[in-house]
């Protein structure tokens, strides 16, 4: 007998407002053009609600081509109390007109851009967390980063 594997889904999980402090621009170095972006608060709503906390960051790795290699790690306390970390490993790319925007600051339609994440969690609290693939959709703001993030069934 032969089996197909399941086709997966997408199910809307938790959304995200990321503030972020401001960018740090490292330069070429060994690795790239590497910037920093702080993680200084924000909030997280749905399957896990709570507060990110600040500390984390988001550790950019920019290509030549413009776009940029994600690599955010960051924290949320629960309102129940519980710790959950977000590891989210992405790209964001575009049209260099589109991506310069977006570095300004400016309110740029975020269908104009591509900006995707997998995300993997860390909760000891919510063990169910860590037994899923998470994928999450951008939106990026002068001052902050928003997204929902998905489960794959």
């Amino acid at each position: 007998m032969t089996h197909e594997p399941p086709v997966p889904s997408l199910e809307r999980a938790f959304e995200v407002v990321a503030d972020l402090g401001p960018l740090e621009d490292h330069g070429m170095t060994r690795a790239g053009h590497r910037r920093i972006i702080p993680v200084v608060g924000g909030t997280i709503t749905g399957d896990f609600t709570g507060t990110i906390l600040s500390g984390g960051a988001d550790w950019q790795t920019v290509r030549a081509d413009g776009s940029i290699e994600i690599d955010g790690r960051y924290s949320a306390l629960g309102d129940d109390g519980s710790l959950l970390y977000i590891r989210a490993q992405g790209v964001r790319s575009g049209d260099p007109a589109v991506l310069e925007a977006l570095l300004r600051g400016d309110d740029v339609d975020p269908g104009d851009y591509y900006f995707r994440a997998v995300l993997t969690l860390e909760c000891a609290a919510h063990p169910e967390f860590e037994r899923a693939v998470y994928l999450a959709s951008y939106i990026r703001e002068a001052n902050r980063v928003r997204y929902v993030a998905y489960r794959v069934t």
